[in-house]
């Protein structure tokens, strides 16, 4: 008997995704890894929103990026071009009727790399353009603007941080721990993160389960969309993985795969 689907995308991303699961009949945890919220300070980010319109091009790192942009942008100017990497940001995207976006031609690689072989560097030379991202991430789509001459604003819109360790999620783990489950993992900070949660759980609960918890949690099956994610499980010790690429279809495609 299949386990449960574990949806471990922040609480805003999981409702869609988990009743395309449970459409397909199977029992769904929503287990978010990482906690979003706004900034304190918000002052960067709507000065740079206020002149949206000087911007040849506004690159979102995130579906994250773009609930935290949209929350101040009452209408996207026509003339400027969206930059995403994934199919959710896309969609995301589409959603607040931007009309312009540029995303990786192939969607099965979606990272800032194959953003950057999509997008047409030359015409960006000397060009404005602003990456709302995370307080913190990878400075590889900034860097590889500027390396083709476009002048980079880069500015953060939310924060991430591992949940704290309740007793409540403590439960939630120790049970889901307790049976074989697809863990749907859409980021390699989330899957660090819950490694740490569950060193913290054994430190604080050594007799909680027969066995060590990060070893319990290794033999479980994830299912990445992509192959960073992937890179990060392997060097922590996972082996049952299935590899789909980017979008909500591919992971359902691999979620129906194992019915």
């Amino acid at each position: 008997m299949a386990g449960a689907v574990v949806i471990t995308r922040p609480l805003a991303q999981a409702a869609p995704l988990a009743a395309r699961v449970t459409a397909l009949g199977r029992a769904v945890e929503v287990l978010p890894l990482l906690e979003i919220s706004p900034l304190p300070d918000q002052t960067a980010l709507k000065a740079a929103l206020a002149r949206l319109d000087q911007y040849a091009l506004v690159a979102f790192v995130s579906p994250n990026a773009i609930d935290a942009a949209f929350a101040h942008i009452r209408d996207w100017p026509a003339h400027v071009t969206a930059a995403v990497v994934g199919e959710g940001s896309r969609a995301a995207l589409a959603a607040h009727g931007v009309p312009n976006i540029v995303s990786p031609a192939d969607s099965a690689h979606s990272d800032s790399e194959h953003l950057l072989q999509t997008l047409d560097l030359p015409a960006l030379q000397g060009q404005p353009v602003l990456i709302i991202r995370g307080e913190s991430g990878r400075e590889l789509m900034g860097d590889g603007l500027r390396a083709a001459g476009a002048l980079v604003d880069i500015v953060p819109a939310y924060r991430r941080a591992t949940p704290a360790l309740t007793p409540e999620l403590a439960a939630i783990l120790r049970r889901l721990l307790a049976q074989q489950n697809d863990w749907i993992i859409t980021s390699s900070e989330a899957l660090r993160g819950l490694i740490g949660l569950l060193h913290e759980m054994d430190l604080r609960h050594p007799d909680a389960m027969q066995h060590n918890s990060v070893v319990a949690m290794q033999q479980q099956h994830l299912i990445v969309p992509h192959a960073r994610i992937a890179e990060t499980a392997n060097n922590l010790g996972f082996s049952k993985l299935t590899l789909t690429g980017s979008g909500d279809e591919r992971l359902l495609a691999a979620l129906q795969s194992r019915l």
